[in-house]
Protein backbone atom coordinates (compact mmCIF):
# COMPACT_ATOMS: atom_id res chain seq x y z
CA UNK A 1 0.00 0.00 0.00
CA UNK A 2 1.43 3.37 -0.84
CA UNK A 3 2.22 5.81 1.58
CA UNK A 4 0.06 8.25 2.50
CA UNK A 5 0.92 11.84 1.45
CA UNK A 6 0.82 13.27 5.02
CA UNK A 7 2.54 10.60 6.38
CA UNK A 8 5.86 10.97 4.15
CA UNK A 9 5.25 14.75 4.99
CA UNK A 10 5.81 14.49 8.47
CA UNK A 11 8.31 12.02 8.27
CA UNK A 12 10.14 13.78 5.81
CA UNK A 13 10.15 17.17 8.03
CA UNK A 14 10.11 15.53 11.53
CA UNK A 15 13.15 17.40 12.98
CA UNK A 16 11.59 20.55 12.03
CA UNK A 17 7.91 19.88 13.46
CA UNK A 18 9.82 18.68 16.28
CA UNK A 19 11.59 21.62 17.04
CA UNK A 20 8.58 23.58 16.66
CA UNK A 21 6.41 21.10 18.98
CA UNK A 22 9.36 21.11 21.04
CA UNK A 23 9.65 25.68 21.11
CA UNK A 24 10.59 27.16 23.96
CA UNK A 25 7.80 29.16 23.70
CA UNK A 26 5.79 25.39 24.11
CA UNK A 27 8.02 24.34 26.92
CA UNK A 28 7.59 27.35 29.15
CA UNK A 29 3.19 26.68 28.72
CA UNK A 30 4.21 23.10 29.65
CA UNK A 31 6.17 23.94 32.64
CA UNK A 32 4.01 27.02 33.56
CA UNK A 33 6.38 29.58 33.46
CA UNK A 34 5.66 31.54 30.34
CA UNK A 35 5.88 35.32 31.15
CA UNK A 36 2.88 37.49 31.13
CA UNK A 37 5.25 39.86 28.56
CA UNK A 38 5.85 37.22 26.18
CA UNK A 39 2.26 35.57 26.32
CA UNK A 40 1.64 39.53 25.67
CA UNK A 41 3.87 40.04 22.92
CA UNK A 42 2.59 36.72 21.15
CA UNK A 43 -1.44 37.53 21.60
CA UNK A 44 -0.05 40.43 19.27
CA UNK A 45 1.50 38.78 16.42
CA UNK A 46 -0.90 36.05 16.59
CA UNK A 47 -4.07 38.04 16.48
CA UNK A 48 -2.69 39.98 13.52
CA UNK A 49 -2.01 36.80 11.47
CA UNK A 50 -5.54 35.60 12.37
CA UNK A 51 -6.59 38.10 9.63
CA UNK A 52 -4.30 36.97 7.32
CA UNK A 53 -5.32 33.94 8.09
CA UNK A 54 -9.02 34.67 6.61
CA UNK A 55 -7.21 36.35 3.54
CA UNK A 56 -5.31 32.64 2.84
CA UNK A 57 -8.80 30.57 3.35
CA UNK A 58 -10.07 33.01 0.90
CA UNK A 59 -7.78 32.01 -1.46
CA UNK A 60 -8.38 28.78 -1.08
CA UNK A 61 -12.23 28.91 -1.61
CA UNK A 62 -11.43 30.73 -5.04
CA UNK A 63 -9.08 28.22 -6.13
CA UNK A 64 -11.17 25.15 -4.97
CA UNK A 65 -13.16 23.13 -7.78
CA UNK A 66 -15.30 21.36 -5.54
CA UNK A 67 -18.42 22.59 -3.95
CA UNK A 68 -17.76 20.15 -0.95
CA UNK A 69 -14.43 21.89 -0.22
CA UNK A 70 -16.15 25.16 -0.72
CA UNK A 71 -18.40 25.17 1.86
CA UNK A 72 -16.17 23.49 4.47
CA UNK A 73 -13.50 26.44 3.70
CA UNK A 74 -16.17 28.96 4.13
CA UNK A 75 -17.18 27.54 7.39
CA UNK A 76 -13.84 28.16 8.81
CA UNK A 77 -13.79 31.64 7.25
CA UNK A 78 -16.58 31.89 9.38
CA UNK A 79 -14.96 30.35 13.25
CA UNK A 80 -11.94 32.84 12.17
CA UNK A 81 -13.63 35.67 11.79
CA UNK A 82 -16.24 35.00 14.43
CA UNK A 83 -14.71 33.14 16.91
CA UNK A 84 -10.95 33.15 16.93
CA UNK A 85 -11.08 36.86 16.24
CA UNK A 86 -13.41 37.45 19.06
CA UNK A 87 -10.87 35.60 21.38
CA UNK A 88 -8.16 38.19 20.62
CA UNK A 89 -10.48 41.26 20.96
CA UNK A 90 -11.40 40.16 24.41
CA UNK A 91 -7.98 39.46 25.20
CA UNK A 92 -6.72 42.70 24.00
CA UNK A 93 -9.25 44.75 25.86
CA UNK A 94 -8.69 42.55 29.01
CA UNK A 95 -4.87 43.05 29.27
CA UNK A 96 -5.09 46.57 28.00
CA UNK A 97 -2.81 45.81 24.39
CA UNK A 98 -3.05 48.18 21.71
CA UNK A 99 -1.80 48.50 17.98
CA UNK A 100 2.05 48.24 18.22
CA UNK A 101 4.52 48.90 15.08
CA UNK A 102 7.48 47.40 16.32
CA UNK A 103 5.78 43.95 17.17
CA UNK A 104 4.76 43.51 13.79
CA UNK A 105 7.50 45.24 12.11
CA UNK A 106 9.92 42.17 13.93
CA UNK A 107 11.34 40.66 10.49
CA UNK A 108 10.47 37.29 11.55
CA UNK A 109 7.05 38.42 12.08
CA UNK A 110 7.03 39.55 8.95
CA UNK A 111 8.71 36.92 7.24
CA UNK A 112 5.66 34.66 8.51
CA UNK A 113 2.82 36.86 7.07
CA UNK A 114 4.21 37.53 3.87
CA UNK A 115 5.72 33.64 3.34
CA UNK A 116 2.13 32.10 4.56
CA UNK A 117 0.27 34.92 1.76
CA UNK A 118 2.95 34.04 -0.69
CA UNK A 119 1.93 30.17 -0.60
CA UNK A 120 -1.78 31.30 -1.07
CA UNK A 121 -1.24 33.93 -3.48
CA UNK A 122 1.26 31.89 -5.49
CA UNK A 123 0.28 28.55 -5.16
CA UNK A 124 -2.41 26.06 -5.91
CA UNK A 125 -5.40 24.80 -3.95
CA UNK A 126 -2.89 21.83 -2.33
CA UNK A 127 -0.18 24.46 -1.58
CA UNK A 128 -3.00 26.32 0.69
CA UNK A 129 -4.43 23.12 1.80
CA UNK A 130 -0.70 21.75 2.84
CA UNK A 131 0.15 24.97 4.40
CA UNK A 132 -2.57 25.17 6.47
CA UNK A 133 -2.24 21.25 7.58
CA UNK A 134 1.37 22.36 8.60
CA UNK A 135 0.14 25.20 11.15
CA UNK A 136 -3.28 23.71 12.41
CA UNK A 137 -1.79 20.15 12.68
CA UNK A 138 0.90 21.44 14.26
CA UNK A 139 -1.01 24.13 17.05
CA UNK A 140 -3.11 21.01 17.71
CA UNK A 141 -0.19 18.65 18.42
CA UNK A 142 1.40 20.91 20.62
CA UNK A 143 -1.79 22.33 22.70
CA UNK A 144 -3.35 18.56 23.31
CA UNK A 145 0.41 17.91 24.77
CA UNK A 146 0.24 21.10 27.33
CA UNK A 147 -3.38 21.16 27.78
CA UNK A 148 -3.14 19.62 31.45
CA UNK A 149 -0.25 21.83 32.43
CA UNK A 150 -0.41 24.48 35.20
CA UNK A 151 -1.67 27.48 33.76
CA UNK A 152 -2.48 30.68 36.52
CA UNK A 153 -3.48 32.75 33.25
CA UNK A 154 -7.13 31.82 32.57
CA UNK A 155 -6.41 33.66 29.43
CA UNK A 156 -3.55 31.44 28.20
CA UNK A 157 -5.73 28.43 29.29
CA UNK A 158 -8.03 29.35 27.38
CA UNK A 159 -5.84 29.73 24.29
CA UNK A 160 -5.22 26.64 24.47
CA UNK A 161 -8.17 24.70 24.79
CA UNK A 162 -9.16 26.68 21.95
CA UNK A 163 -6.80 25.04 19.78
CA UNK A 164 -7.08 21.74 21.55
CA UNK A 165 -10.81 21.49 21.22
CA UNK A 166 -12.80 19.07 19.16
CA UNK A 167 -13.57 21.65 16.72
CA UNK A 168 -9.91 22.48 16.16
CA UNK A 169 -8.87 19.12 16.12
CA UNK A 170 -11.65 18.42 13.38
CA UNK A 171 -10.30 21.03 11.41
CA UNK A 172 -6.54 20.17 11.56
CA UNK A 173 -7.81 16.14 10.45
CA UNK A 174 -9.97 17.49 7.61
CA UNK A 175 -6.83 18.89 6.40
CA UNK A 176 -4.85 16.02 7.02
CA UNK A 177 -7.37 13.37 4.98
CA UNK A 178 -7.98 16.53 2.37
CA UNK A 179 -4.15 16.49 1.56
CA UNK A 180 -4.25 12.53 1.41
CA UNK A 181 -7.34 12.44 -0.97
CA UNK A 182 -5.34 14.94 -3.28
CA UNK A 183 -1.78 13.37 -2.89
CA UNK A 184 -3.31 9.98 -4.02
CA UNK A 185 -3.37 11.53 -7.29
CA UNK A 186 -0.79 14.24 -7.08
CA UNK A 187 2.66 13.73 -9.71
CA UNK A 188 6.32 12.72 -7.62
CA UNK A 189 7.18 16.65 -8.41
CA UNK A 190 4.00 17.53 -6.86
CA UNK A 191 4.27 15.51 -3.49
CA UNK A 192 8.01 16.99 -3.17
CA UNK A 193 6.70 20.63 -3.28
CA UNK A 194 4.01 19.59 -0.46
CA UNK A 195 6.57 18.11 1.54
CA UNK A 196 9.06 21.43 0.69
CA UNK A 197 5.73 23.65 1.60
CA UNK A 198 5.29 21.97 4.91
CA UNK A 199 8.83 22.00 6.32
CA UNK A 200 8.60 25.64 5.18
CA UNK A 201 6.09 26.41 7.48
CA UNK A 202 7.37 25.07 10.15
CA UNK A 203 10.32 26.98 9.95
CA UNK A 204 8.55 30.29 9.20
CA UNK A 205 6.62 29.30 12.86
CA UNK A 206 9.77 28.70 14.66
CA UNK A 207 10.76 32.39 13.72
CA UNK A 208 7.14 33.64 14.07
CA UNK A 209 7.31 32.50 18.16
CA UNK A 210 10.69 33.34 18.81
CA UNK A 211 9.71 36.98 18.11
CA UNK A 212 7.30 36.40 21.05
CA UNK A 213 10.71 36.70 23.39
CA UNK A 214 12.39 39.74 21.94
CA UNK A 215 13.13 42.62 24.78
CA UNK A 216 11.07 45.22 23.50
CA UNK A 217 8.16 46.54 25.15
CA UNK A 218 4.39 46.52 24.43
CA UNK A 219 2.37 49.55 24.03
CA UNK A 220 -0.53 49.70 26.32
CA UNK A 221 -3.83 50.56 24.66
Amino acid sequence: MAEALTDRILRENRADFDAMVGHRFVQDIAAGRLPAEVFDRYLLIEGAFVETAIAIFGYAVAKADDLGDRRHLIGTLDALANEQMSYFETAFAARGLGPDPAVQADPRVVAFGDGMLAIARDGDFTAIVTAMFAAEWMYWTRCTQVRDAPMADPMLADWVEMHAAPGFAAQARWLRDRLDALGATMTEAQRDRAVAVFGEVQRLEIGFHSAAYTGASISAA
